[in-house]
This record gives structure tokens, C-alpha cells and sequence, in this order.
């Protein structure tokens, strides 16, 4: 409970200002009785709490360090009546240069449990749990499942949103459950995979009416299995040696991924980056033969020669969006202005310092439009964008 003391460090805040504003003063302020809840920041920088370091400030931030002060603070929002956009990691976003309205919450919770069964362990992480922590913690546990997507940076509530995949393995291969917490209702509950409806870096906490916060995510794990070379660059790492271990399969995981500056270093010119800016497309047989000809045509392959391209089902395949990028005349190490292409990796746009966002889209917006004009392959972006008009202001 807020003693004297307390309803003085709400006003200190800004929170009574802000209630006044908006002709809202919640009964529980007046009567002494809301619970705990960490002390809204006004006009807080956002940049920082992304990994592209760019965008303006949110006009509110709270950091939640438990499922408590996440409830109390969607409750605040709520009778201010103003928007609530959740922050993890920061990984996959972009903000806008002027900002993000309303309240921003970082989920920061903390915690991981393990539970050893007959039929695999049972892991469970809070949502703000670092997620290359997790894999880490899990692979020292000998617990086989998620160890191809070391590196990958952002929480462990964050990857089933876009069901993160790497390297032949997916959140959704594991997943047993999420349990979220409904923004309106402050009731929480559990999804099963199937309520979670994942698609290849989808899933339904990415629609635009999703009502959840996740809280935490519970993985069943192999105590003991053999580790996944199913990727056939990671298989040749091991091409006539003995199994590796899941330590040693991390390792070139990691490997792998510094040499595309996906892993995030402080050293690295490529490190502001959201990762895979763009999604591989899946598409029709008629398409990928349409590609091929028009590659052909401005001359990026030969007749004889074919993209690089993976069969998905038995008529569709996934095109490398890192190869459509640098064929439509985009290529690594690219720049413009203050962004650019990663000189690593064709799929990762960067921000080299002192940049915007609007450079950053703009940018975007051209490759989207050179790949469309050469190759007739609409890419999708995979962040979201916040404080934009346009839910997608590449397009």
C-alpha cells in the first residue's frame, strides 16, 4: 500500500499531472489503497532499449520486474486511457523518430525453472528472461531442443511472437504453453501451441488485436538428446567427426552467426541491426520459375544456374531474401547516409551512428521496391515498426 509517502512519489512522478490532463484520478489514488508500481518515466529515450539505437522517446516508460507491477501498470494505463506497447529485448522493433505515444512497458521479469520428467524436462522461463541466457543455461543442463538458436538476441517472452527459427529449429518445435496475461481483463492464462497459431515467423500475438502479454513460456526439452545437424551449413562444421555435443554444436553456432554479425559486440561496425530486416518469402512453383527468368534477364544468373532456394512442401519453395536484395543492385556494404546493408550480411540493414529512422525506412522502402521491380517478389519486413502512420511504413 502507498503511505503518505507514496501518494507524494506519485505526484513526483508526474502520474497525478498526467491524470489530471486526462480528467482521470484512479479511487485507488485518493483512498491510499493501489498497489505497488514502479514510478512511470516522462519522456523517456527509447533509442537505447533497441538494438538499432534509434527513435524518439516514449511519453511514458515502466520497467516490470514481476507479474504484479505488469498488472499494476496496465491498470494504470488503463484508466488514463492511454496505449500500452510492450517492450523486451528490443530486437525486432523500430520506433519512430518522434516517438511512441502513451505507455511503454519493458517487461523485465525474471526466472528460470527446470523440471526433469520421464518424458523430457520442463522448462520454464519468465518472459524477461535474456533468451541466449536461457539456451546457454539449457545446454549446460545437457537439454537438447533449443541449442541452434543460440545467439539470437532479445527475452524469452519475445520468441513466440515471431516464432524465432534458426538453423533448422523453431520456438514452436518445443513450446508446450505460454502463459499470458489479458491487457484488459488482467486475467491470466495458458495457450497451447494451437492457440498460438505459429506460422513461419508468425504467430497470433503479431495481429494487430492481440489482447495478451506474455508472462512466461514453458519448453520441453530431450535430457540427453543428440544434437540437431539438420542445417546442412552447420552439418558440414562435424562432416567426419564424431557427434559433436550440444556445447560444441553452440559454439559453431555462434561461430556462424558472428561471422554475419548476428551476434551482438560492442566491436562491431554491423551491430545496430534488428537482424533479418526481411522475411525469406515462400513462394509457388510459377513464381520461383518467374524469378529465375528475370534473374536471368538482368544477367545475375546465368541459363544454367538457379537461386538459392529451400523446398518447402511439395510445390512451394523458400527464396534467400539476402540474395534477392544484393541481385536487385543492393550488396553488402551498401550505404545511405547514416544506414546501410551490413557488409556480412546482405538481410541485415544497419544504423552506422547518428542516423534516423526515416533514413532507415527510406532505405528499406527502396530495396522493397528494387526487388519488386527486378525480381517481382514483394519482400515483407519482419520488426514491427512503433509511432508510425502505416502499420508497415515500407511498403
Amino acid at each position: 500500500m502507498y503511505d503518505a509517502r507514496g501518494f507524494r512519489f506519485l505526484v513526483a512522478g508526474g502520474i497525478l499531472e498526467l491524470c489530471k490532463r486526462l480528467e482521470y484520478l484512479p479511487d485507488e489514488v485518493v483512498s491510499g489503497t493501489l498497489n505497488p508500481m514502479k514510478e512511470p518515466i516522462q519522456h523517456s529515450p527509447l533509442a537505447s532499449l533497441t538494438t538499432l539505437e534509434l527513435g524518439g522517446p516514449a511519453d511514458w516508460l515502466i520497467e516490470a520486474t514481476s507479474v504484479t507491477e505488469i498488472r499494476e501498470a496496465l491498470r494504470w494505463a488503463g484508466g488514463a486511457e492511454i496505449p500500452i506497447t510492450v517492450i523486451g529485448g528490443g530486437s525486432n522493433v523500430v520506433v519512430a523518430d518522434r516517438g511512441v505515444g502513451g505507455l511503454v512497458l519493458k517487461i523485465a521479469n525474471r526466472g528460470i525453472e527446470i523440471d526433469r520428467g520421464p518424458h523430457g524436462a520442463i522448462v520454464t522461463a519468465a518472459a524477461g528472461e535474456d533468451w541466449d541466457e536461457l539456451v546457454r543455461s539449457t545446454v549446460g543442463e545437457n537439454l537438447a531442443g533449443i541449442e541452434c538458436l543460440s545467439g539470437i538476441p532479445g527475452t524469452a517472452g519475445a520468441t513466440p511472437i515471431q516464432n524465432v527459427g534458426a538453423y533448422g529449429q523453431e520456438v514452436a518445435d518445443v513450446l508446450t504453453s505460454v502463459r499470458v496475461l489479458h491487457r484488459e481483463t488482467l486475467e491470466e492464462t495458458n495457450l497451447t501451441p494451437a492457440d498460438c497459431d505459429f506460422g513461419y515467423r508468425s504467430s497470433v500475438f503479431r495481429r494487430a488485436d492481440n489482447p495478451y502479454i506474455i508472462l512466461e513460456v514453458v519448453l520441453r526439452l530431450d535430457e540427453g538428446g543428440a544434437p540437431n545437424l539438420g542445417y546442412a551449413q552447420v552439418a558440414e562444421r562435424f562432416e567426419g567427426g564424431p557427434q559433436p555435443t550440444l556445447g560444441e554444436l553452440r559454439a559453431v553456432i555462434l561461430d556462424l552467426r558472428r561471422s554475419k554479425s548476428m551476434v551482438i559486440d560492442d566491436d562491431d561496425p554491423n551491430r545496430r541491426s534488428v537482424g533479418s530486416f526481411f522475411v525469406n518469402p515462400v513462394v509457388d512453383q510459377p513464381t520461383f520459375e518467374s524469378v529465375v527468368a528475370s534473374a536471368r534477364v538482368i544477367g545475375v544468373l546465368g541459363f544454367d544456374q538457379f537461386p538459392p532456394a529451400h523446398q518447402v512442401g511439395e510445390d512451394r519453395q523458400k527464396l534467400s531474401a539476402a540474395w534477392l536484395v544484393e541481385s536487385a543492385g543492393f550488396p553488402r556494404g551498401a550505404t545511405r547516409g547514416r544506414v546501410g546493408v551490413s557488409t556480412k550480411h546482405a538481410l541485415a540493414l544497419i544504423h552506422r551512428g547518428q542516423g534516423s529512422s526515416e533514413e532507415l525506412i527510406r532505405f528499406a522502402r527502396d530495396i522493397r521496391r528494387g526487388v519488386r521491380a527486378h525480381l517481382g517478389i514483394d519482400l515483407k519486413p519482419e520488426p514491427v515498426f512503433w509511432g508510425f502512420d502505416q502499420d508497415d511504413p515500407t511498403a
